[in-house]
């Protein structure tokens, strides 16, 4: 296997710059890659991606949205099996590692949250920060690759990625910069505890016959150990809704459409408690079964007769 078989020849060309304006780029790490793959290699991609499927667009709270996501992606086709060939090999993985200067780049054979990503009109994703730990590995999460797969985009559509500096602060102390969903369009950025990003809702002209959605393929990276500075415990996936529409002020008369906004606004904020609270009670059902248990029972007792022995000793001491 060659990486010219796969990369653009304009890609490889510029690996040695890549990694300096990686690191150099604002608000947090990232890379935009134009013609990315070898074009006849990307729209092999683009005619094999699968149908939006309603079994695979539930979202995390379990509901059904207009997000569909094929994780399995060398089930799909023998164009999705070369470029799962392709992600592991240890060719590519270095020229990625030379790119942003993140060494020691782990595939992830599962493509946990990864494959093809499949966005219809009227989805959006709030800022977050991406859980920091592989689910089963526990390897450190350090790179998402995201190529898109559009032909056509307008910036009136929405759905470009924005990369934000922190979605807590008032909008206007919250840098904000975006990229375009263009097909053969690679972003590379580093994931950690401030590496906010989302995209705005997708809202296509009214009547289009032919939809457009907004396709991509998504690949993460790991590495064993990570800068203990950039690590503060593990995480799960963290979202921060978006604030109110500007327009939106005190003594301002609400429209429908206001109060609609509005009403969606609450109702993600909801949605994303619900699921940290199943979450925190998972947790202390975990800790309820672990300090129930016959082990940790004897552990305790054992904890408790050495302190029990440690102040006899110190009182025989003081005699």
């Amino acid at each position: 296997m060659s990486l010219s078989d796969y990369l653009s020849h304009t890609t490889l060309a510029a690996d040695d710059q890549m990694a300096e304006t990686f690191q150099q780029a604002r608000p947090f790490s990232h890379l935009v890659v134009d013609n990315f793959f070898n074009p006849t290699f990307c729209e092999a991609l683009l005619s094999e991606f699968p149908a939006f499927d309603d079994e695979r667009a539930k979202n995390e709270n379990g509901t059904l949205g207009r997000k569909a996501t094929y994780p399995n992606i060398r089930d799909i086709g023998p164009t999705y099996q070369k470029l799962d060939t392709l992600i592991k090999s240890r060719e590519f993985l270095d020229w990625v590692s030379k790119a942003t200067g993140i060494d020691d780049l782990i595939y992830d054979p599962d493509y946990f949250g990864g494959g093809t990503h499949e966005n219809c009109h009227g989805q959006d994703l709030d800022p977050h920060v991406d859980f920091n730990r592989h689910p089963v590995t526990g390897h450190h999460r350090r790179l998402n690759l995201i190529v898109y797969l559009n032909h056509e985009w307008s910036a009136d559509w929405g759905g470009a990625i924005e990369f934000h500096t922190d979605p807590r602060l008032p909008p206007h102390e919250n840098a904000i910069t975006e990229v375009a969903p263009l097909f053969n369009r690679c972003v590379i950025f580093a994931t950690h505890d401030h590496s906010w990003h989302g995209f705005k809702r997708i809202s296509l002209p009214a009547g289009d016959s032919d939809p457009h959605t907004r396709k991509s393929v998504a690949l993460y990276f790991y590495t064993k150990t990570r800068p203990a500075a950039e690590y503060h415990g593990r995480h799960s996936t963290i979202y921060i809704e978006r604030p109110l529409p500007e327009h939106i002020r005190p003594g301002q008369l609400l429209s429908e459409q206001d109060y609609q906004q509005i009403q969606a606004l609450l109702a993600r904020r909801d949605q994303h408690l619900a699921r940290l609270y199943r979450d925190n009670h998972r947790l202390q059902n975990l800790l309820d079964n672990l300090t129930n248990s016959r082990t940790f029972q004897l552990a305790r007792r054992g904890l408790n007769l050495a302190w029990r022995a440690k102040k006899r000793t110190e009182r025989l001491f003081k005699r």
